[in-house]
Formats: structure tokens, sequence, C-alpha cells
């Protein structure tokens, strides 16, 4: 009875091996894309193009792209929520200083930018993919959708803005002062006059 089960382990072995392979180096080259922050945006706009022109080549599909800009505003809200939400969490009381004699804590994003962008992406190949099979493309009246869906957004928007308001947090860095930190030395160096 042994042999039988040590066999059919060893069979497995080699797919679950090449599978973690696989996984691996996926992560690898998903890691070495996390600097380089406009270029995965600029392919993540390309898969929306090629996402929003196959929706309107086949007009169809209208329950996919709702269910994916839900999906989209979702993850919209989580990018601009701070970490820990002050309206929930008021013992750590503000984020931000409110006199200059307070401690500066910086925003930090409740979703990241990285999973964000990740999020996004993989929302938009899966919604791609799922176009190809025919189940998905529910007759559906997409005026009534589109106008749901952007009343949905300004409410959200507006809740979400007026939260920001409240608590006094800016989820961008626009306008915010940058630190530069050290000079290099070769320039430091080069001025002395010995």
């Amino acid at each position: 009875m042994e042999g039988v089960g040590a066999e059919g382990a060893s069979a497995a072995s080699p797919v679950a091996q090449w599978g973690h392979d696989v996984w691996r180096m996926y992560q690898y080259y998903l890691d070495k894309t996390t600097p380089h922050t406009v270029y995965r945006w600029i392919g993540t706009f390309v898969a929306i193009a090629i996402y929003c022109l196959r929706v309107y080549y086949v007009q169809g599909y209208y329950i996919i792209a709702y269910g994916l800009g839900i999906y989209i505003l979702n993850l919209l809200i989580g990018f601009l929520s701070p970490l820990v939400d002050p309206e929930i969490d008021p013992s750590d009381g503000p984020l931000l200083p409110t006199k200059g004699s307070d401690e500066f804590k910086p925003f930090i994003r409740r979703l990241p930018e990285f999973k964000f962008w990740y999020s996004f992406t993989k929302a938009f190949v899966i919604a791609f993919v799922m176009t190809f099979f025919s189940m998905f493309d529910v007759p559906v009246f997409w005026p009534i959708l589109l106008c749901y869906w952007v009343v949905l957004f300004f409410l959200t928007m507006r809740r979400q803005i007026a939260h920001m308001i409240k608590y006094k947090y800016i989820p961008f860095s626009v306008g915010k002062q940058k630190y530069g930190g050290k000079k290099s030395s070769a320039s430091s160096s080069g001025s002395r006059g010995d």
C-alpha cells in the first residue's frame, strides 16, 4: 500500500514543481515592474483600450463592464482611504498635524499603489477574457446601467471627498513638501579650495 501512495506523490511532484516554478518566475517579473510606475500604467491603459475596443466591436457584454466598473470603484475607494480610518478608530487622533509642534504622520493608503494597479489590471484582463464566452453576454439596456453607475460614482466620491475634508487629509503628494536628502559627496569635495 505504501508503494502506491509514494508512486502517486512522485507522479504529481513534477507537475506541482512546474507550477511552483512558473509562479516564481511570474512573481519575479512582477516584482521587477514595481519601480516602473509610469510604464506599468501605460501597459494598463493599453489593456483598457483593447478591452473597450472589444466591447465596442462586439456590441455586448455590458453586464461585465458594469461589474468591472463597480469593482474599479471599490478599488478607488480603497486607494483614496487612509489605512487607519479616523472615523472608525478615533483613539489615534488626527493623522496629520493640526499645529506646528505636532509630529507629522504621512498618509498611508489602505490599498497601496502597486496593489491598486495589479488588481486594476487583473480585473480588465479577466473582463477581456470573459468577453469570449457567450454565456456572459446577458442582454441588458446599457444606458440604464451607465446612468446607475454614474450616479453611484458621484455619490460615492462625494462621500469620500467629504471624509477627506472632515479629517483633513490629501491622498496625493501634489503640493506637499519634498525633502531631497543628502547631496552627493563628489559635488561637495569638488568645491574645496585647498
